[in-house]
């Protein structure tokens, strides 16, 4: 398989703190690589790094064979939910078509008829063309992230890049979210860093855990050994590897 990212003995810091050590992984085309791991944990650190938003303080990263800056037009991002201002007075399509600027070579450029064929396409596959006039205030909290992922999508890129992007979309909505970035990865690699396990490792083909060091085995399995190594303390995976509860040693010393 095709690599469309590439780390290799990547270090980065923030601050003069090394907050990511030693880093290398391949994500392929068409591949679903979720990178899970506590708050703190370097996880945001990685995906700017991916972006070409901050550079290694040693190693190498490759996008699509380059480097992040020369292929940025062909990245997709989702960022945190916090980032976004949902008071805004637009609609959801002129939100979501905003995402087309991208590929313009002057942002006071007008929307073409491909610009909003495209959008209504993206609207269409993910479920909310019925809400395209309605204000993004009055969306429900999925509705919000579908559009918050539209908005990546209508640039059309070859990788999609999440970052936290299910903190405030309640279970039905995450699961339904999981399902639309499973079928997404027959056209894109995706990939998705988070604190919270979820429901995660039944959609990704590949999971990691992240704590300033990676730690994988290449599948899409969440072993017991990875989440320890990564949380720093024993943990107890219930049912088929997700959900889990986490066991301090402390915690039975407490009377």
């Amino acid at each position: 398989m095709t690599d469309a990212i590439a780390l290799e003995h990547v270090y980065a810091e923030i601050a003069g703190q090394i907050v990511l050590e030693d880093i290398s992984l391949d994500v392929h085309e068409r591949e679903f690589y979720a990178i899970i791991g506590p708050n703190g944990g370097g996880k945001t650190t990685l995906i700017k790094l991916m972006l070409g938003l901050i550079q290694p303080k040693s190693g190498a990263v490759k996008v699509l064979g380059g480097t992040p800056g020369e292929n940025r037009r062909k990245l997709g991002y989702v960022p945190q939910f916090h980032t976004f201002d949902f008071h805004y007075p637009i609609t959801l399509q002129e939100m979501v078509l905003s995402g087309r600027l991208g590929n313009k070579a002057r942002i006071f450029t007008r929307y073409t008829k491909e610009d909003r064929r495209i959008t209504e396409e993206v609207l269409l596959t993910l479920g909310i063309a019925d809400l395209s006039e309605r204000v993004l205030s009055a969306l429900s909290g999925g509705e919000r992230q579908r559009a918050i992922i539209a908005r990546a999508l209508v640039s059309e890129p070859l990788i999609l890049l999440l970052d936290e992007p299910t903190v405030y979309v309640d279970a039905p909505a995450e699961q339904q979210f999981y399902a639309i970035l499973n079928s997404l990865k027959e056209k894109m690699a995706v990939v998705l860093v988070t604190h919270d396990i979820g429901v995660v490792s039944d959609y990704a083909t590949k999971v990691a855990c992240l704590n300033r060091r990676l730690y994988t085995h290449d599948s899409g399995e969440i072993t017991e050994e990875m989440l320890t190594s990564a949380y720093q303390c024993p943990v107890e995976l219930i049912a088929h590897g997700v959900p889990h509860r986490v066991l301090r040693k402390h915690d039975q010393d407490v009377p």
